[in-house]
């Protein structure tokens, strides 16, 4: 598991070692996504680092966090301009729950990227 914050930010990792270099090193995420796009996913990473919460990221109007659905149930995804998205999950376990026993978006600190997609033709 490779760590992108941690502390009193979100903490990000990734599915890979070769996922988080792409993103975390500026010259790789140009060479793989162009300088318009690679300048989003940094900034999008910054942005839910500094949220500390999925309900606090939840609230960045151009991120457009949301949850995925069908085969992608489980999945969260954000903005990485259109159509691309980058893809994570919840990185708890167990996951922190309210007391109906739905996910609690306050509680959620941690979350894994998995990719950076357009996953729309899917």
């Amino acid at each position: 598991m490779q760590s992108f914050g941690g502390g009193w930010s979100m903490e990000i990792s990734f599915s890979s070692s070769k996922l988080q270099r792409t993103c975390n090193e500026e010259k790789l995420t140009i060479r793989k996504w162009g300088l318009t796009r690679a300048a989003v996913i940094r900034r999008r990473l910054k942005e839910l680092k500094a949220a500390r919460t999925l309900a606090i990221a939840s609230k960045l109007p151009s991120a457009k966090l949301h949850a995925l659905r069908g085969d992608r149930k489980g999945q969260y995804a954000v903005d990485a301009e259109y159509p691309y998205r980058m893809v994570f999950e919840l990185d708890h376990n167990p996951l922190p729950t309210k007391i109906d026993g739905g996910m609690d978006p306050d509680k959620v600190t941690a979350i894994r990227i998995l990719e950076v997609i357009d996953y729309h033709g899917d």
